[in-house]
This record gives C-alpha cells, sequence and structure tokens, in this order.
C-alpha cells in the first residue's frame, strides 16, 4: 500500500511540475500585465513555436501557434534596429498602469528589459517600436474570441 502511494505521490509531483514548463524554457517572452483592471498577456515563442494567453476583462483563452523563420527574423531585426540592449529602463514609481516586459534569451539581443518602472525619454520610441513588432505578431496569429 505505502509503495503505491509512494508511486501516486511521485506522479502527482512530476505532472504539477510538467506544467510549469512551457512558463520556464523559452528563447523569447512577452508579457504585458497590470492596470486598475488587471490584465495578464503572455507570449512565449521556443525556437518556431509559440504559446499565448491571456486573462482580463472578464475573458481569458489561451492559444499555441506556429512562428515561421521569416516572423522571428523580423522581431530579430526589429529589436536590433531600436537598440533593446542599450534602452534605459527609468527608476520612477509609477502605479496601476499596464506594464510591458520582454526577455530575449537566444541571439545577439539577449536581455530584459521592462517599462514597469518607464523608459528613459530618449528610448521611449525604441521601445515602442519593439513592443509594437510584438503586437503585430500577436494580431496575426491570435484569434481572439
Amino acid at each position: 500500500m505505502k509503495r503505491i502511494l509512494g508511486i501516486l505521490f511521485a506522479l502527482m509531483l512530476l505532472v504539477s511540475c510538467n506544467s510549469q514548463k512551457v512558463y520556464s524554457d523559452f528563447d523569447i517572452s512577452y508579457s504585458k500585465s497590470g492596470g486598475l483592471a488587471p490584465i495578464y498577456e503572455n507570449l512565449l515563442i521556443k525556437g518556431n513555436t509559440a504559446h499565448y494567453s491571456f486573462e482580463g476583462q472578464g475573458k481569458k483563452y489561451r492559444q499555441d501557434f506556429d512562428v515561421s523563420d521569416q516572423e522571428l527574423q523580423n522581431l530579430q531585426i526589429a529589436l536590433f534596429r531600436n537598440n533593446f540592449k542599450r534602452i534605459q529602463e527609468d527608476h520612477k514609481k509609477i502605479y496601476d498602469h499596464i506594464s510591458i516586459s520582454i526577455n530575449i534569451r537566444k541571439g545577439m539581443n539577449e536581455g530584459s528589459k521592462t517599462d514597469a518602472s518607464s523608459i528613459m525619454p530618449a528610448y521611449r520610441t525604441n521601445w515602442s517600436n519593439i513592443t509594437n513588432a510584438f503586437q503585430e505578431l500577436i494580431n496575426t496569429h491570435v484569434k481572439k474570441p
């Protein structure tokens, strides 16, 4: 009996740990969250596979889709042309606004940036161009109900 319970416990532990894998194993991550009426939007890309999730405004949905090599290259070009690695975050305290975080773990644009405390004025156009590239990818592939 102890052996069966041990096997069931190990199986439950293995399944619960594996369900978080999609959120930790990615090359590119784009997330938008916060606000007075909180929203949570995530786009995670690993290779040519993307996982999108949205929760907020009384809606909740998820969708997986494939990203072409050309679309990945377009994202990398947008990151490079807008100096993603050089964008400077501000240190102001901003409350109750929707913030965007971008994490790149692969390629020459590796880094992590967020506008949770705002972006320095000299880099706001660059930041906007980068976030627009991600939003365009989402709008192209995600079929919102």
